[in-house]
Protein backbone atom coordinates (compact mmCIF):
# COMPACT_ATOMS: atom_id res chain seq x y z
CA UNK A 1 0.00 0.00 0.00
CA UNK A 2 2.85 2.40 0.86
CA UNK A 3 4.50 1.76 -2.50
CA UNK A 4 1.27 2.51 -4.31
CA UNK A 5 0.82 5.75 -2.37
CA UNK A 6 4.40 6.79 -3.07
CA UNK A 7 4.03 6.06 -6.79
CA UNK A 8 0.77 8.03 -6.96
CA UNK A 9 2.29 11.00 -5.15
CA UNK A 10 5.26 11.01 -7.52
CA UNK A 11 2.87 10.90 -10.48
CA UNK A 12 0.85 13.85 -9.17
CA UNK A 13 3.94 15.94 -8.55
CA UNK A 14 5.43 15.50 -11.99
CA UNK A 15 5.98 18.85 -13.72
CA UNK A 16 2.91 19.88 -15.64
CA UNK A 17 3.06 19.93 -19.41
CA UNK A 18 4.15 23.34 -20.61
CA UNK A 19 1.19 25.15 -22.03
CA UNK A 20 0.44 28.81 -22.43
CA UNK A 21 -3.31 28.24 -22.37
CA UNK A 22 -5.33 29.38 -19.39
CA UNK A 23 -6.74 26.45 -17.45
CA UNK A 24 -10.49 26.31 -18.13
CA UNK A 25 -12.59 23.79 -16.20
CA UNK A 26 -15.94 24.46 -17.89
CA UNK A 27 -16.05 21.15 -19.78
CA UNK A 28 -14.93 19.38 -16.59
CA UNK A 29 -18.15 20.57 -14.95
CA UNK A 30 -17.01 23.79 -13.27
CA UNK A 31 -19.16 26.41 -14.95
CA UNK A 32 -19.17 30.02 -13.72
CA UNK A 33 -22.26 30.87 -11.67
CA UNK A 34 -25.04 31.98 -14.05
CA UNK A 35 -26.75 35.33 -13.81
CA UNK A 36 -29.66 34.99 -11.40
CA UNK A 37 -33.37 35.44 -11.99
CA UNK A 38 -33.26 38.81 -10.20
CA UNK A 39 -30.27 40.08 -12.19
CA UNK A 40 -28.62 43.06 -10.51
CA UNK A 41 -31.45 43.22 -7.95
CA UNK A 42 -32.37 46.82 -8.81
CA UNK A 43 -28.75 47.86 -8.43
CA UNK A 44 -28.25 46.29 -4.99
CA UNK A 45 -25.84 43.60 -6.16
CA UNK A 46 -23.38 46.05 -7.84
CA UNK A 47 -23.41 48.24 -4.70
CA UNK A 48 -22.57 45.24 -2.53
CA UNK A 49 -19.90 44.15 -4.99
CA UNK A 50 -18.32 47.61 -4.87
CA UNK A 51 -17.98 47.12 -1.11
CA UNK A 52 -16.38 43.70 -1.53
CA UNK A 53 -19.44 41.55 -0.77
CA UNK A 54 -20.20 38.84 -3.34
CA UNK A 55 -22.75 36.07 -2.99
CA UNK A 56 -24.42 33.18 -4.76
CA UNK A 57 -27.89 31.90 -3.89
CA UNK A 58 -29.95 29.10 -5.37
CA UNK A 59 -32.82 26.70 -4.87
CA UNK A 60 -32.39 22.98 -5.56
CA UNK A 61 -34.98 20.20 -5.58
CA UNK A 62 -34.57 16.49 -6.22
CA UNK A 63 -37.41 14.13 -7.08
CA UNK A 64 -36.95 10.35 -7.16
CA UNK A 65 -39.53 7.75 -8.17
CA UNK A 66 -39.03 3.98 -7.82
CA UNK A 67 -40.11 2.73 -11.24
CA UNK A 68 -39.37 -0.91 -10.43
CA UNK A 69 -37.63 -3.30 -8.05
CA UNK A 70 -35.94 -2.47 -4.78
CA UNK A 71 -36.60 -3.75 -1.25
CA UNK A 72 -40.14 -2.33 -1.30
CA UNK A 73 -41.66 -2.02 -4.78
CA UNK A 74 -44.70 -0.03 -3.64
CA UNK A 75 -44.59 3.12 -5.78
CA UNK A 76 -43.49 6.34 -4.13
CA UNK A 77 -42.37 9.73 -5.36
CA UNK A 78 -39.86 11.23 -2.93
CA UNK A 79 -39.19 14.98 -2.89
CA UNK A 80 -36.55 17.03 -1.11
CA UNK A 81 -35.31 20.58 -1.60
CA UNK A 82 -32.85 23.12 -0.25
CA UNK A 83 -32.03 26.82 -0.35
CA UNK A 84 -28.33 27.71 -0.23
CA UNK A 85 -26.67 31.08 0.36
CA UNK A 86 -22.89 31.34 -0.03
CA UNK A 87 -20.99 34.60 0.38
CA UNK A 88 -17.54 36.17 0.53
CA UNK A 89 -16.63 39.50 2.11
CA UNK A 90 -13.38 40.95 0.79
CA UNK A 91 -11.35 42.44 3.66
CA UNK A 92 -8.20 43.36 1.75
CA UNK A 93 -9.55 46.73 0.65
CA UNK A 94 -10.35 47.63 4.25
CA UNK A 95 -7.37 46.11 6.05
CA UNK A 96 -4.59 45.86 3.48
CA UNK A 97 -4.08 42.17 4.42
CA UNK A 98 -3.35 40.26 1.19
CA UNK A 99 -6.38 38.37 -0.06
CA UNK A 100 -8.07 38.59 3.36
CA UNK A 101 -11.72 37.53 3.35
CA UNK A 102 -14.63 36.17 5.35
CA UNK A 103 -16.42 33.19 3.77
CA UNK A 104 -19.82 31.85 4.75
CA UNK A 105 -22.44 29.31 3.76
CA UNK A 106 -26.01 28.77 5.03
CA UNK A 107 -28.21 25.90 3.84
CA UNK A 108 -31.91 25.32 4.52
CA UNK A 109 -33.05 21.75 3.78
CA UNK A 110 -36.65 20.56 3.77
CA UNK A 111 -38.70 17.35 3.53
CA UNK A 112 -37.20 14.20 5.06
CA UNK A 113 -38.41 12.15 2.10
CA UNK A 114 -35.62 9.68 1.35
CA UNK A 115 -36.47 7.17 -1.39
CA UNK A 116 -33.40 5.07 -0.60
CA UNK A 117 -34.56 4.47 2.97
CA UNK A 118 -38.26 4.15 2.14
CA UNK A 119 -38.07 1.87 -0.91
CA UNK A 120 -34.68 0.96 -2.37
CA UNK A 121 -32.51 -0.54 0.38
CA UNK A 122 -33.14 -3.07 3.10
CA UNK A 123 -33.50 -0.88 6.23
CA UNK A 124 -31.53 -3.45 8.25
CA UNK A 125 -28.24 -2.41 6.58
CA UNK A 126 -26.65 1.07 6.43
CA UNK A 127 -27.00 3.24 3.34
CA UNK A 128 -24.03 3.08 0.99
CA UNK A 129 -25.60 5.36 -1.62
CA UNK A 130 -28.52 7.78 -2.00
CA UNK A 131 -30.92 8.36 -4.90
CA UNK A 132 -31.11 12.02 -3.79
CA UNK A 133 -27.61 13.19 -2.90
CA UNK A 134 -28.81 16.39 -1.20
CA UNK A 135 -30.72 14.44 1.42
CA UNK A 136 -28.90 14.61 4.73
CA UNK A 137 -29.33 16.18 8.12
CA UNK A 138 -33.11 16.39 7.91
CA UNK A 139 -35.31 19.46 7.58
CA UNK A 140 -33.15 22.11 9.20
CA UNK A 141 -31.31 25.37 8.52
CA UNK A 142 -27.59 25.00 9.12
CA UNK A 143 -24.38 26.99 9.05
CA UNK A 144 -22.20 25.20 6.52
CA UNK A 145 -19.12 27.29 7.25
CA UNK A 146 -17.91 30.65 8.52
CA UNK A 147 -14.19 31.21 8.15
CA UNK A 148 -11.42 33.79 7.84
CA UNK A 149 -8.80 33.32 5.11
CA UNK A 150 -5.77 35.21 3.89
CA UNK A 151 -2.76 34.70 1.61
CA UNK A 152 1.00 34.87 1.98
CA UNK A 153 4.04 34.63 -0.31
CA UNK A 154 2.48 36.46 -3.25
CA UNK A 155 -0.75 34.43 -2.88
CA UNK A 156 0.98 31.07 -3.18
CA UNK A 157 0.09 30.12 0.39
CA UNK A 158 -3.50 30.37 1.67
CA UNK A 159 -4.44 29.98 5.34
CA UNK A 160 -8.03 29.42 6.50
CA UNK A 161 -9.44 29.14 10.04
CA UNK A 162 -12.87 28.96 11.66
CA UNK A 163 -15.97 26.80 11.54
CA UNK A 164 -15.28 25.08 8.28
CA UNK A 165 -16.24 22.30 5.92
CA UNK A 166 -13.91 20.09 3.92
CA UNK A 167 -15.40 21.19 0.58
CA UNK A 168 -13.81 24.60 1.04
CA UNK A 169 -10.41 23.04 0.44
CA UNK A 170 -10.30 19.31 -0.18
CA UNK A 171 -11.35 16.91 -2.95
CA UNK A 172 -12.66 19.53 -5.38
CA UNK A 173 -11.71 18.19 -8.81
CA UNK A 174 -15.06 16.56 -9.73
CA UNK A 175 -18.40 18.43 -9.66
CA UNK A 176 -21.54 17.27 -7.87
CA UNK A 177 -23.89 17.17 -10.85
CA UNK A 178 -25.38 13.66 -10.70
CA UNK A 179 -28.31 12.92 -8.37
CA UNK A 180 -26.68 9.68 -7.16
CA UNK A 181 -24.57 10.36 -4.08
CA UNK A 182 -21.82 8.00 -5.22
CA UNK A 183 -21.43 10.16 -8.35
CA UNK A 184 -21.48 13.46 -6.46
CA UNK A 185 -17.95 14.88 -6.43
CA UNK A 186 -15.02 12.86 -5.10
CA UNK A 187 -14.95 10.08 -2.54
CA UNK A 188 -13.50 11.80 0.54
CA UNK A 189 -16.85 11.82 2.42
CA UNK A 190 -16.83 8.00 2.40
CA UNK A 191 -14.42 8.18 5.33
CA UNK A 192 -17.58 8.76 7.43
CA UNK A 193 -15.58 10.91 9.87
CA UNK A 194 -16.17 14.28 8.18
CA UNK A 195 -19.12 15.64 6.22
CA UNK A 196 -19.96 17.30 2.91
CA UNK A 197 -21.47 20.71 2.32
CA UNK A 198 -23.74 21.88 5.14
CA UNK A 199 -22.04 20.51 8.28
CA UNK A 200 -19.41 22.62 10.06
CA UNK A 201 -16.68 21.85 12.58
CA UNK A 202 -13.70 23.79 13.88
CA UNK A 203 -10.46 23.65 11.98
CA UNK A 204 -7.63 25.37 10.19
CA UNK A 205 -6.11 24.53 6.80
CA UNK A 206 -3.11 25.57 4.73
CA UNK A 207 -2.67 25.17 0.99
CA UNK A 208 0.55 25.94 -0.89
CA UNK A 209 1.11 26.19 -4.63
CA UNK A 210 4.39 24.40 -5.24
CA UNK A 211 4.01 25.37 -8.90
CA UNK A 212 1.14 27.15 -10.69
CA UNK A 213 -0.32 23.68 -11.39
CA UNK A 214 0.46 21.68 -8.23
CA UNK A 215 -1.02 22.47 -4.82
CA UNK A 216 -0.43 20.65 -1.55
CA UNK A 217 -3.11 20.96 1.16
CA UNK A 218 -3.18 20.04 4.81
CA UNK A 219 -4.73 21.11 8.10
CA UNK A 220 -6.14 20.14 11.47
CA UNK A 221 -9.87 19.68 11.86
CA UNK A 222 -12.17 18.66 14.68
CA UNK A 223 -13.55 15.11 14.53
CA UNK A 224 -16.97 15.46 16.08
CA UNK A 225 -19.68 12.80 15.52
CA UNK A 226 -22.23 15.22 17.02
CA UNK A 227 -21.64 17.78 14.27
CA UNK A 228 -24.53 16.28 12.29
CA UNK A 229 -27.01 16.70 15.17
CA UNK A 230 -29.74 19.34 14.89
CA UNK A 231 -28.46 20.91 18.12
CA UNK A 232 -25.16 21.61 16.37
CA UNK A 233 -26.69 23.41 13.37
CA UNK A 234 -25.50 26.83 14.60
CA UNK A 235 -23.33 25.77 17.53
CA UNK A 236 -19.83 27.09 18.20
CA UNK A 237 -19.28 24.38 20.80
CA UNK A 238 -16.78 21.52 20.51
CA UNK A 239 -18.92 19.33 22.77
CA UNK A 240 -18.83 15.75 21.52
CA UNK A 241 -15.39 16.00 19.89
CA UNK A 242 -13.54 12.69 19.83
CA UNK A 243 -10.22 13.73 18.34
CA UNK A 244 -8.65 15.49 15.37
CA UNK A 245 -8.51 14.92 11.62
CA UNK A 246 -5.25 15.33 9.74
CA UNK A 247 -5.86 15.55 5.97
CA UNK A 248 -3.14 15.71 3.34
CA UNK A 249 -3.88 16.15 -0.35
CA UNK A 250 -1.94 16.84 -3.52
CA UNK A 251 -3.84 18.40 -6.43
CA UNK A 252 -2.55 18.86 -9.96
CA UNK A 253 -4.45 21.07 -12.41
CA UNK A 254 -2.63 20.61 -15.68
CA UNK A 255 -2.98 19.98 -19.42
CA UNK A 256 -2.86 16.67 -21.28
CA UNK A 257 -2.66 16.92 -25.07
CA UNK A 258 -3.51 20.59 -24.70
CA UNK A 259 -6.74 19.88 -22.80
CA UNK A 260 -7.31 20.75 -19.11
CA UNK A 261 -7.41 18.09 -16.44
CA UNK A 262 -7.45 17.85 -12.65
CA UNK A 263 -5.88 15.07 -10.56
CA UNK A 264 -5.69 14.53 -6.81
CA UNK A 265 -4.63 12.09 -4.13
CA UNK A 266 -5.57 12.45 -0.46
CA UNK A 267 -4.83 10.76 2.84
CA UNK A 268 -6.97 11.30 5.95
CA UNK A 269 -5.90 10.25 9.44
CA UNK A 270 -7.73 10.55 12.75
CA UNK A 271 -6.70 9.80 16.32
CA UNK A 272 -10.34 9.37 17.39
CA UNK A 273 -11.11 5.94 18.81
CA UNK A 274 -12.72 3.58 16.29
CA UNK A 275 -14.65 0.40 17.09
CA UNK A 276 -14.19 -2.81 15.14
CA UNK A 277 -17.31 -3.96 13.28
CA UNK A 278 -16.60 -7.61 14.00
CA UNK A 279 -14.14 -8.10 16.85
CA UNK A 280 -14.75 -6.89 20.38
CA UNK A 281 -11.99 -4.29 20.28
CA UNK A 282 -11.28 -0.70 19.37
CA UNK A 283 -8.45 1.21 17.71
CA UNK A 284 -6.81 4.46 18.74
CA UNK A 285 -6.66 5.73 15.16
CA UNK A 286 -7.62 4.97 11.59
CA UNK A 287 -6.83 6.09 8.05
CA UNK A 288 -8.58 6.67 4.74
CA UNK A 289 -7.27 7.14 1.18
CA UNK A 290 -9.05 8.88 -1.71
CA UNK A 291 -8.14 10.17 -5.14
CA UNK A 292 -9.36 10.86 -8.64
CA UNK A 293 -8.97 12.43 -12.03
CA UNK A 294 -11.14 14.62 -14.25
CA UNK A 295 -9.79 15.04 -17.77
CA UNK A 296 -11.21 16.79 -20.83
CA UNK A 297 -10.98 14.48 -23.84
CA UNK A 298 -12.36 16.49 -26.77
CA UNK A 299 -12.98 20.12 -27.70
CA UNK A 300 -15.16 21.71 -30.37
CA UNK A 301 -13.10 23.70 -32.83
CA UNK A 302 -15.33 26.75 -32.56
CA UNK A 303 -16.02 26.66 -28.79
CA UNK A 304 -13.58 25.68 -26.04
CA UNK A 305 -16.51 25.35 -23.60
CA UNK A 306 -17.97 22.37 -25.45
CA UNK A 307 -16.58 18.85 -25.33
CA UNK A 308 -16.32 15.48 -23.61
CA UNK A 309 -14.67 14.78 -20.25
CA UNK A 310 -13.91 11.63 -18.24
CA UNK A 311 -13.72 11.42 -14.46
CA UNK A 312 -12.63 8.54 -12.23
CA UNK A 313 -12.60 8.60 -8.44
CA UNK A 314 -12.07 6.08 -5.71
CA UNK A 315 -11.53 5.53 -2.01
CA UNK A 316 -10.01 2.80 0.11
CA UNK A 317 -11.19 2.44 3.70
CA UNK A 318 -10.19 0.77 6.94
CA UNK A 319 -12.80 -2.00 6.74
CA UNK A 320 -12.32 -2.85 10.40
CA UNK A 321 -14.32 0.24 11.38
CA UNK A 322 -15.90 1.43 8.09
CA UNK A 323 -18.75 -0.67 6.66
CA UNK A 324 -17.42 0.07 3.16
CA UNK A 325 -14.14 -1.44 1.97
CA UNK A 326 -13.62 0.51 -1.25
CA UNK A 327 -15.67 2.53 -3.73
CA UNK A 328 -14.83 3.30 -7.38
CA UNK A 329 -16.81 5.59 -9.70
CA UNK A 330 -16.39 6.62 -13.32
CA UNK A 331 -18.38 9.10 -15.37
CA UNK A 332 -18.54 10.74 -18.79
CA UNK A 333 -19.83 14.27 -19.27
CA UNK A 334 -20.53 16.06 -22.55
CA UNK A 335 -21.22 19.78 -22.63
CA UNK A 336 -22.81 21.13 -25.79
CA UNK A 337 -23.42 17.92 -27.73
CA UNK A 338 -25.96 19.73 -29.92
CA UNK A 339 -25.22 22.95 -31.78
CA UNK A 340 -28.63 24.33 -30.89
CA UNK A 341 -28.03 23.63 -27.15
CA UNK A 342 -24.36 24.55 -26.44
CA UNK A 343 -24.89 24.81 -22.67
CA UNK A 344 -26.75 21.52 -22.17
CA UNK A 345 -25.11 18.51 -20.54
CA UNK A 346 -25.29 14.73 -20.93
CA UNK A 347 -23.85 12.60 -18.12
CA UNK A 348 -23.35 8.88 -17.62
CA UNK A 349 -21.86 7.47 -14.42
CA UNK A 350 -21.27 4.04 -12.86
CA UNK A 351 -20.21 3.25 -9.26
CA UNK A 352 -19.03 0.01 -7.68
CA UNK A 353 -19.18 -0.41 -3.89
CA UNK A 354 -17.42 -3.23 -2.06
CA UNK A 355 -18.68 -3.66 1.51
CA UNK A 356 -16.54 -4.46 4.54
CA UNK A 357 -15.80 -8.11 5.30
CA UNK A 358 -15.76 -7.24 9.00
CA UNK A 359 -19.31 -5.89 8.74
CA UNK A 360 -20.50 -9.02 6.88
CA UNK A 361 -18.92 -11.28 9.53
CA UNK A 362 -20.69 -9.31 12.25
CA UNK A 363 -24.03 -9.79 10.49
CA UNK A 364 -23.40 -13.53 10.20
CA UNK A 365 -22.44 -14.03 13.82
CA UNK A 366 -25.50 -12.11 15.03
CA UNK A 367 -27.72 -14.43 12.98
CA UNK A 368 -25.94 -17.44 14.46
CA UNK A 369 -26.38 -16.14 18.00
CA UNK A 370 -30.10 -15.57 17.36
CA UNK A 371 -30.47 -18.89 15.56
CA UNK A 372 -32.09 -17.17 12.55
CA UNK A 373 -31.60 -18.26 8.93
CA UNK A 374 -34.77 -16.85 7.34
CA UNK A 375 -34.11 -13.61 5.45
CA UNK A 376 -37.76 -12.61 5.89
CA UNK A 377 -37.53 -12.72 9.68
CA UNK A 378 -37.53 -9.08 10.94
CA UNK A 379 -34.66 -9.94 13.33
CA UNK A 380 -32.46 -11.35 10.54
CA UNK A 381 -29.26 -9.41 9.78
CA UNK A 382 -28.78 -9.31 5.97
CA UNK A 383 -25.31 -10.28 4.71
CA UNK A 384 -23.76 -7.60 2.53
CA UNK A 385 -21.27 -8.07 -0.32
CA UNK A 386 -21.20 -5.43 -3.07
CA UNK A 387 -23.38 -3.10 -5.11
CA UNK A 388 -23.29 -1.41 -8.50
CA UNK A 389 -25.24 1.77 -9.24
CA UNK A 390 -25.49 3.81 -12.45
CA UNK A 391 -27.13 7.03 -13.66
CA UNK A 392 -27.83 8.69 -17.00
CA UNK A 393 -28.96 12.32 -17.08
CA UNK A 394 -29.66 15.16 -19.49
CA UNK A 395 -29.53 18.74 -18.19
CA UNK A 396 -30.88 21.67 -20.14
CA UNK A 397 -31.34 25.38 -19.53
CA UNK A 398 -34.60 26.85 -20.84
CA UNK A 399 -33.31 30.20 -19.50
CA UNK A 400 -30.00 31.20 -17.94
CA UNK A 401 -31.28 30.99 -14.34
CA UNK A 402 -33.03 27.61 -14.58
CA UNK A 403 -31.63 24.08 -14.97
CA UNK A 404 -33.82 20.98 -15.42
CA UNK A 405 -32.15 17.59 -15.18
CA UNK A 406 -34.22 14.42 -15.72
CA UNK A 407 -32.35 11.19 -15.03
CA UNK A 408 -32.59 7.42 -14.81
CA UNK A 409 -30.79 5.34 -12.17
CA UNK A 410 -30.10 1.61 -12.03
CA UNK A 411 -29.36 -0.08 -8.68
CA UNK A 412 -27.84 -3.59 -8.70
CA UNK A 413 -28.03 -5.28 -5.29
CA UNK A 414 -29.16 -2.13 -3.43
CA UNK A 415 -27.32 -1.81 -0.14
CA UNK A 416 -25.07 -4.68 -1.17
CA UNK A 417 -27.75 -7.28 -0.33
CA UNK A 418 -28.19 -10.03 -2.94
CA UNK A 419 -31.73 -10.74 -1.75
CA UNK A 420 -32.85 -7.22 -2.71
CA UNK A 421 -34.20 -6.89 -6.25
CA UNK A 422 -32.41 -4.62 -8.70
CA UNK A 423 -34.14 -1.25 -8.88
CA UNK A 424 -34.88 1.43 -11.47
CA UNK A 425 -35.32 5.03 -10.36
CA UNK A 426 -36.53 8.06 -12.32
CA UNK A 427 -35.22 11.39 -11.09
CA UNK A 428 -35.61 15.11 -11.70
CA UNK A 429 -33.16 17.68 -10.37
CA UNK A 430 -34.09 21.37 -10.61
CA UNK A 431 -31.88 24.38 -9.87
CA UNK A 432 -32.98 28.01 -9.77
CA UNK A 433 -30.34 30.70 -9.38
CA UNK A 434 -31.36 33.96 -7.76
Amino acid sequence: MNKKLLFSLLFLTLPAIANEQQWNGTVLGFEPAPKGIFGDMLGIRPILSDHGFSFHSNYLSQVAYNAGGGYNNDKHTAYIDQFAFTFTQDLERWTGIPDARIEGNIVNRNHEDNLTVKRLQDPRVPNNDLAQESYGGGSVTRLGWLTFARSFDDRRLTWRIGMMNKVQEFDQIIPCDFQLLSQCGGKSANALIWSNWNIHSWGTTVSYKITPEITIKTGIMEQNPQATDRSHAWSWSTKGSKGILLPLEVENRTFVNGLPGAYNLGLLYTNAKQHDLYKDKSYNNTWFVYGGMNQQLTRHQDDENRGLSLSVSGSYHDERSNFMNYVVSSSLRYRGAFDARPEDWIGLGVSYIELSDHFAKNQKIQNEQLGITDYNDPLYHPITSNALNAELYYRFKPVHWLELQPSMQYWHQPGGVQKTSDAWVLGLKTILTF
